[in-house]
């Protein structure tokens, strides 16, 4: 490849990159220098309530006892065998 030639590819470079630029900037123009409003977020406290001792009550009553969500519970016969058997 001679000099000219490549004199040539970089001029044509230039000039291609230029007006890809100067495109660009017209089609997408410059970003708009305003205030821009960002949220916040609240402190997390690390503090944690104590459960309401009406919840977890122990008492001797059967009627009074809190539900105990480890025991399977059913309510009337399933019409339904699927996804459980």
């Amino acid at each position: 490849m001679k000099k000219n030639d490549f004199a040539a590819i970089v001029l044509i470079a230039s000039i291609s990159l230029l007006f890809a630029w100067f495109t660009a900037s017209a089609l997408i123009g410059e970003p708009k220098k305003s205030a821009q409003i960002v949220k916040t977020v609240d402190v997390i406290s690390i503090e944690v309530d104590d459960p309401d001792k009406e919840v977890f009550k122990n008492t001797k009553n059967e009627n009074e006892r809190p539900i105990n969500p480890t025991v399977e519970r059913s309510i009337g016969k399933s019409s339904d065998s699927l996804p459980f058997n």
